[in-house]
């Protein structure tokens, strides 16, 4: 009795063994997909509302220097004083805002016009 239930556990770990890379390689087209969708979307504010929609706008990206995103896109519009541990710092350019952690960014927003087709933007018409 003991032998056939080994022979049968023994069984399993080979098909375990088996499936696996097939688990890895769809758990990574999986991850691939939420990253190409995330890198075309970007965060957009309206009315205090927060909203993802397709990405046109050039903005910085995770990751660069603050240097860098003055060389890149200019003087900000407005610079808020650094809060908080770790030191969080808010840049408002007219298009979008860049959060950065230190002197690196680690998100940026666009600031969006109500989206046509909204309750509020129907009363306005």
């Amino acid at each position: 009795m003991r032998s056939a239930e080994l022979r049968m556990n023994l069984g399993a770990g080979r098909k375990i063994r088996r499936a696996l890379p097939v688990c890895i390689c769809a758990g990574l087209a999986a991850c691939a997909a939420v990253t190409a969708f995330a890198v075309r979307a970007e965060t957009i504010v309206v009315n205090d509302k927060v909203m993802v929609r397709d990405s046109s706008i050039e903005r910085p990206h995770g990751g660069m220097k603050m240097e860098q995103v003055e060389h890149k896109f200019g003087e900000p519009a407005k610079r808020y004083p650094t809060v908080g541990k770790p030191p969080i710092t808010r840049w408002d350019y007219p298009q979008f805002s860049v959060f950065f952690e230190g002197d690196r960014v680690i998100h940026s927003v666009v600031i969006g016009a109500q989206p046509p087709g909204t309750p509020e933007q129907a009363a306005r018409s």
